[in-house]
């Protein structure tokens, strides 16, 4: 099924989502993976779970939860089901890579 397809099947896509979320949760591969790309993945992860951005940002001094907030904050605005699609895609892309 191709993405455009998920577009047309929101239940195919929200399956293919937790699916996706379920096999990072247990990727060994993708420890591997850099801080980048990671954030990558995190920013439309939240934005696909929860919206945008909630939380108030964080001071500079706690680096990990800043850069979390600013990758995050950089996806405001995307809408959930095209939050869901880039997960999937980034997912896709580093399980290739590595």
């Amino acid at each position: 099924m191709s993405f455009i397809d998920y577009l047309e099947n929101t239940d195919e896509l929200v399956k293919k989502f937790n699916s996706t979320v379920e096999f990072v949760q247990q990727w060994e591969g993708g420890k591997k993976t850099s801080n980048e790309q990671k954030l990558e993945a995190y920013k439309y992860y939240k934005q696909a779970m929860i919206g945008d951005i909630n939380i108030p940002e964080p001071s500079f001094i706690n680096f990990t939860a800043k850069s979390k907030w600013n990758a995050w904050n950089s996806v405001k605005g995307t809408e959930k089901y095209d939050a869901m699609i880039k997960y999937i895609e980034i997912i896709e892309e580093q399980k290739k890579s590595i």
